[in-house]
């Protein structure tokens, strides 16, 4: 098991602000490295508005692209990561050498929005992509806690409609 720190995180002129830069593809590439992407990838905001969200239109290898730009949600921050140097200050190689067994992340740069694309369709609220933002919700409802006066008054009404 690795871990992830988020120090850098924490001092946000330590680390890049990648907000409405970083876009969800329908697909998957096989790169792992640096890329000119704006030279190639030129989104371009549409006419076309459904649910209260503006949509873009882009093309990625000849196809189509169709997406919208969404926050997170409040409390929530994303973090692009990186695994952690493995040098101390001075530039040489530090003596412990369990990352390989258990590597270290750290942050790299951060962001508040991103865009997710669809092939085909336009982008709504019923996207999958969208819709797994309800998890954080319903995770937070799951995990708040339950006071007595909510245990009590959902006994005392037979638990219909109280829980």
């Amino acid at each position: 098991m690795g871990t992830i720190d988020l120090r850098a995180a924490a001092d946000g002129n330590l680390i890049a602000d990648l907000s409405s830069q970083v876009h969800q593809l329908p697909c998957c590439i096989r790169f792992d490295g640096p890329a000119d992407v704006s030279h190639y990838f030129k989104p371009k905001t549409s006419e076309v508005e459904i649910d209260g969200v503006r949509t873009e239109e882009a093309h990625f290898r000849g196809r189509k692209l169709q997406g919208a730009t969404i926050s997170l949600p409040s409390g929530y921050s994303g973090f692009v990561l990186g695994q952690a140097s493995n040098l101390n200050a001075n530039g040489k190689r530090k003596a412990s050498s369990i990352t390989e067994e258990n590597p270290c992340w750290e942050a790299k740069a951060k962001f508040d929005n991103l865009t997710y694309w669809n092939h085909d369709n336009l982008p709504s609220k019923d996207d999958t992509f969208v819709r797994s933002f309800h998890w954080f919700n319903i995770a937070e409802t799951l995990h708040k806690p339950v006071k007595v006066e909510d245990l009590v008054a959902a006994v005392s009404h037979g638990g219909k409609d109280q829980l």
